[in-house]
């Protein structure tokens, strides 16, 4: 197993003072007990520390000498050296890597003046320059890098199992006891390994807390999570950001409550929306037609819909989108918060954002009240195992939260799951800015290898953003790749299916002439070689371009009749998209849906419960079904061979409210 290895980071402008604190600090580390591997390295300028941490992934603290704020009180030659005072360093290293430990050197007699000053900036603590303590001062590093990577749930699980206590408990396999010897299960078991079964637990087991009411080692990781993340609060969930977004929702929003959306968020908004009851005001996306991608809501359509809705409880936006295109929040959550509009962010796929200053600002720091995050998708997290982060403070009501989640959360948790959130934070927290930089080298490292193929070519933000958002300040998420298929010669389809079996090798997403290909803390040096090789490969076969079809555009959204939660309660009927003549079915014209219909992907609803259906969606609908690339069509059902929707009845529509006063 490696070992970890801590640098600490020592600035001070004195060179004899410097070297003297250096070589006492690692005699310490080198005589005591020393787990994280912490050395000690010193650097005399504020602009050397600065690249220090910018280049050097493992440093874990930095140590700053007071002296460096009085630079205007020393001679010419220190100035023009230094650059910078303490408290701009300070600023400086929180900008770039929040999650370092910063410490102050000062002055005994200084103390007063120096505490009010710089612990206001969030600094760990400090020391005294005139008494230099080495092993006290290194006792206490050391201890504020094992609270930083101290796992108390992941500790405590991995405790239990070595106990080997004798399971009377749930679940079945006990602890993987009715696997073993089994002619027809031990190949799980094995396959599986020993340990997912051990870990595998009862909520009747004290000592490892409760997901439902946590006061012990899941609320102590929870509370670690916060910080390391940026949040007032921060709560595991193990039933993907899909559940996380409903218990907001749930939280928040009342029946008739008004809430702004985005229409292009995850399905599980909308089913929110069914679930709480509340009256949604869609925003229609930005559409990419060239390559069938749907981008950000215009800035102004956002501005807009928050003027016309002053009266709104919430608004809910997903940065970044599927593609890696991300909102520029600040300007968009201080124009919610002037009219005390609840803003939500859904960073699904954005949860690393906070270790690396190309992918900041977070949802948080710009602002938002909420964030839910998918610790799975980009960070070490099992699948599943999701993060609901809070920022409200005064106004967060924890037991309506609460009750909201216990709602939704099993009582038998995935306790691997909550271990693997433990585990994924302290990662992030102490290696993350390290492991992003190599992500975005290699992004960037494939991105060259791809054009240079001269066959495929790696989408740029400008060819990604449709033409109503480039003024926006919309920025990407290096680690999503889009790649344009369009001259290689193959079907999208067909592209993925050689990838797949020729050169084993699986994509994220595609569109009608794009592939989407995902980096994470995950991606090796070796894939990335894999990849180009296999793609230098087909692009020497030089095929003839062929006509790619373009997916039919999503019609933009029409009127909503009735509340989602009205309409979707309804028993409704089933209608066919095609008549017996399988030709479209323009009776559908007019009636109302009660359910989503979501193309997948990219999973933007064409239809909500309670929208009015017209024929160019049901044009949309059938074109998709007689497409060329198969698509998930959620919500289509299939009676015989013919391919239905829900809908109201006239019964139905005769019990329901109206939301325009109109028939």
């Amino acid at each position: 197993m490696s070992k970890p290895i801590s640098r600490i980071l020592l600035v001070n402008d004195e060179k004899l003072v410097l070297k003297a604190l250096v070589k006492g600090l690692n005699a310490a580390a080198r005589q005591l007990d020393n787990p994280l591997g912490a050395t000690f390295i010193g650097v005399e300028t504020a602009q050397e520390a600065l690249a220090a941490i910018r280049e050097d992934g493992d440093i874990q603290a930095v140590i700053v000498d007071d002296q460096l704020h009085r630079v205007g009180e020393q001679g010419g030659a220190r100035k023009k050296k230094l650059q910078m005072s303490a408290l701009d360093l300070v600023h400086a290293i929180h900008a770039h890597r929040p999650e370092l430990d910063v410490y102050i050197l000062i002055a005994q007699q200084d103390e007063a003046e120096v505490v009010n000053t710089l612990l206001c900036e969030a600094v760990d603590g400090y020391f005294y320059r005139d008494d230099p303590d080495y092993f006290g001062w290194y006792r206490i590093l050391s201890t504020q890098l094992l609270e930083r990577a101290h796992t108390p749930f992941y500790d405590k699980l991995k405790q239990y199992v070595f106990m080997a206590k004798d399971a009377w408990h749930t679940p079945g396999h006990s602890s993987g006891d009715s696997l073993r010897g089994s002619p027809w299960a031990e190949d799980f078991y094995d396959f599986m390994g020993e340990h997912i079964f051990r870990g595998d637990l009862s909520c009747s087991v004290p000592m490892l807390d409760s997901l439902l009411h946590p006061t012990g080692i899941i609320d102590e990781a929870q509370q670690i999570a916060a910080k390391a993340f940026g949040a007032h609060r921060t709560f595991f969930a193990t039933n993907g950001t899909s559940t996380a977004n409903k218990v907001i929702l749930q939280t928040l929003l009342a029946p008739g409550d008004k809430l702004l959306l985005d229409r292009n968020c995850h399905k599980s908004v909308h089913h929110g929306v069914v679930i709480s009851g509340a009256l949604p005001v869609y925003l229609d996306s930005s559409t990419n037609l060239e390559y069938g991608l749907f981008g950000p809501v215009p800035k102004q359509l956002i501005f807009k819909a928050i003027e016309d809705n002053t009266d709104a409880r919430a608004m809910i936006l997903t940065s970044c989108t599927y593609d890696g295109l991300r909102y520029d929040l600040p300007p968009i959550i201080a124009k919610a918060h002037e009219h005390g509009i609840k803003v939500i962010i859904d960073e699904a796929w954005y949860g690393h954002a906070r270790f690396h200053p190309e992918f900041r600002p977070t949802a948080l720091e710009a602002g938002a009240d909420f964030a839910t995050q998918s610790t799975h998708k980009v960070m070490s997290a099992f699948s599943q195992a999701s993060m609901i982060h809070v920022n409200e403070v005064v106004e967060f009501n924890e037991h309506v939260f609460r009750e909201n989640y216990n709602m939704h959360t099993s009582t038998s948790p995935q306790y691997s799951m909550i271990a693997s959130l433990d585990v994924a934070r302290r990662q992030m927290s102490m290696e993350g800015y390290k492991l992003l930089s190599r992500t975005l080298a290699l992004a960037a490292e494939l991105k060259e290898l791809i054009n240079s193929t001269g066959v495929f070519r790696v989408l740029e933000l400008d060819d990604l953003l449709p033409e109503e958002v480039k003024q926006d300040g919309v920025r990407l998420d290096p680690t999503k790749v889009t790649v344009d298929i369009s001259a290689s010669g193959y079907t999208v389809d067909d592209l993925q299916k050689l990838l797949f079996e020729r050169y084993n090798i699986q994509i994220e997403k595609s569109t009608f002439n794009t592939i989407t290909l995902l980096l994470t803390i995950g991606t090796t040096k070796s894939k990335v070689a894999r990849l180009y090789d296999a793609l230098m490969r087909i692009s020497r076969e030089t095929r003839a371009p062929r006509r790619l079809y373009r997916t039919p555009a999503i019609p933009h959204f029409t009127r909503l009749k009735y509340l989602p939660r009205d309409a979707f309660y309804c028993g409704g009927e089933l209608a066919p998209l095609l008549d017996e003549a399988d030709q479209v079915n323009q009776a559908l014209a007019g009636r109302v849906s009660s359910d989503q219909v979501v193309p997948y992907p990219p999973g933007i609803p064409v239809l909500v419960p309670g929208q009015v259906i017209t024929p160019e969606i049901i044009s949309y609908l059938v074109n998709l079904l007689r497409s060329q690339k198969q698509t998930e069509l959620h919500g289509v059902v299939f009676d015989g061979w013919l391919p239905c929707i829900r809908v109201l009845t006239a019964e139905d529509e005769a019990g329901l409210r109206t939301l325009d006063g109109k028939a």
